[in-house]
């Protein structure tokens, strides 16, 4: 019996031990690999001279994967056929690159990979490497850096291709429209840049925000930086360049009808002084308008009452001048459409407008009424634009009060003779505590300066031209976060002045006060802006 008992307790025992045993323990995960992919070997060696090969193969201490290579990777000097980069998409030990392009003797090359060799894992970075080699019997190993900057942002810009040009037989100022450079670098999701593995010598020295990656400018659609002098290489002078957009020689595009009575004439360059005048005779009761659309390179030139096939006019623009036919096939007109600038609330600096989708021709102030919360007409005056597409309501405003503006039917006619419907619009102001005032002591001021105050998203606020040390005074602010920039007006012309890449000419400096500033309501904030 004792026997027994000892046998039955032997085998829970042993059950339990096994039970315990056969348990499948939860894993402690240990330490995060935080360490970057290590280069074993490549073939041919890092370095190499008398390079031939057309086939490269670069091996890692671990499975490594590409991340964004097509962006990140740069090969100095740029090639005419982009090497094959595999493997893509999949991870593996190593990567191999074919060569597609002819190499130039003595030579040497620069693949940098950026931050896009990654591990596997945990994507740890292995930055910044580069794979060197040379076609001569030596490595050139002399270097440039510096820093990317940008006319009229005050956030730092990145991805910024920086790109020297050897001052030889061949050399001139307009090599960068048609050819690569002989040296280039990148910025990557920094503002600075080194320029590595170069020979002694002299260089034209630019930086292109390069929209189609072609390594060549095109003034269209990139913007430039570049430096006057040149760079002798080498040197311990590090320089900061400042891109900036380019404004075009001025051309005229072929004109098109938009719809009936409205004809778009499209143009590159300065428009300013662009001026359109139809040919030939029209009606008494003919009528047009000459508007330039807002952010884009186009004036419309709107026009009733004259039925025809075709439009010849006479367009005229600084050194410009030319006579152009239009032909007229749209029978359909545009509707009218009115809109408010505001919601609901009328801030204390700014004007109730309402802006019309057709230039307005006549508008009757008699039919337009404004009361206030206790219903008593408030006395207001109107004023027009003057492409005679918004209309400005002008009053003395007072805080904290509700407004009804009121706009009877055929208030506003359009140039097609359009009349609006009935419209309404409810608003109020804040109270005086809603707001803040920001006062700028602008100091060190040695010639004409504009001085601009701005919403984070590079809204203008306020301008104002100063030509001494003085403090501004920026009241009835709306609560948030606001930039300021000083532009050094040195034509003294009240505008900032862009650049000239084959006329050497910078645009004009804008210092930022490196400080944004927070206002809040109810609050008076003081700051000294120290011009440099």
């Amino acid at each position: 019996m004792i026997y027994k008992v000892y046998r039955v307790l032997l085998l829970v025992v042993l059950s339990i031990l096994i039970s315990n045993c056969a348990k499948i323990g939860r894993p402690t995960g240990g330490k995060k690999d935080s360490i970057a992919p290590i280069l074993v070997s490549a073939t041919p060696n890092h370095k190499s001279i008398n390079f031939k090969a057309k086939k490269i193969k670069i091996s890692f201490n671990e499975y490594i994967k590409l991340k964004d290579v097509a962006k990140q990777l740069v090969i100095s000097p740029p090639q005419k056929y982009a090497p094959i980069i595999t493997p893509l998409g999949t991870a593996s030990k190593f990567i191999k690159i074919v060569i597609l392009d002819t190499l130039d003797s003595n030579t040497t090359y620069a693949f940098n990979f950026g931050n896009s060799i990654v591990d596997n894992n945990e994507e740890n970075e292995l930055g910044n490497f580069k794979y060197v080699f040379s076609t001569g019997t030596y490595i050139d190993s002399l270097n440039f850096a510096g820093e990317v900057s940008e006319s009229l942002e005050s956030k730092p810009i990145n991805d910024i291709d920086v790109m020297l040009y050897e001052y030889n037989d061949s050399f001139t100022d307009s090599i960068i429209f048609k050819e690569k450079p002989r040296y280039i670098s990148n910025t990557l999701d920094s503002t600075l840049f080194d320029l590595t593995n170069l020979r002694a010598g002299k260089y034209l020295l630019i930086a292109l925000k390069d929209v189609n990656d072609n390594k060549i400018y095109n003034p269209k659609i990139d913007k430039i930086g570049f430096i006057k002098d040149t760079i002798t290489i080498p040197t311990d002078t590090s320089l900061t360049i400042t891109l900036f957009k380019e404004i075009l020689p001025f051309k005229l595009s072929r004109p098109i009808e938009n719809s009936k009575g409205r004809i778009l004439f499209g143009f590159e360059g300065n428009g300013k002084n662009l001026n359109i005048k139809l040919l030939g005779k029209t009606p008494s009761n003919f009528k047009h308008a000459l508007v330039f659309e807002k952010g884009k390179d186009t004036l419309t030139y709107w026009y009733n009452n004259l039925e025809k096939d075709s439009l010849s006019f006479e367009v005229k623009n600084v050194n410009f001048l030319d006579t152009i036919s239009v032909k007229l096939r749209s029978s359909k007109q545009d509707t009218l459409v009115l809109k408010t600038n505001i919601s609901s609330t009328l801030e204390l600096r700014d004007t109730f407008s309402i802006s019309s989708s057709i230039p307005i021709t006549q508008f009757d102030t008699a039919k337009i009424t404004l009361i206030n919360k206790d219903s008593i007409s408030i006395p207001f005056s109107v004023k027009i634009d003057a492409y005679k597409t918004k209309l400005f309501i002008n009053f003395e405003k007072e805080l904290n009060t509700s407004y009804n503006l009121r706009v009877l039917p055929k208030t506003i006619t359009d140039i097609f003779e359009n009349t609006n419907d009935t419209l309404s619009y409810k608003f109020s102001t804040r109270t005086l505590e809603s707001y803040g005032i920001i006062n700028i002591t602008v100091s060190n001021v040695i010639s004409p300066m504009i001085i601009e105050l701005l919403t984070e998203k590079n809204e203008l606020v306020s301008s104002n031209r100063i030509e001494e040390s003085t403090t501004l005074n920026f009241s009835n602010l709306v609560p948030k976060n606001y930039i300021v920039r000083a532009i050094f007006d040195d034509n003294n012309n009240g505008v900032w002045d862009t650049g000239n890449y084959l006329k050497k000419i910078y645009p004009e400096k804008i210092q930022y006060f490196n400080t944004v500033l927070e206002l809040k309501a109810n609050w008076e904030e003081n700051y000294t802006f120290m011009l440099k």
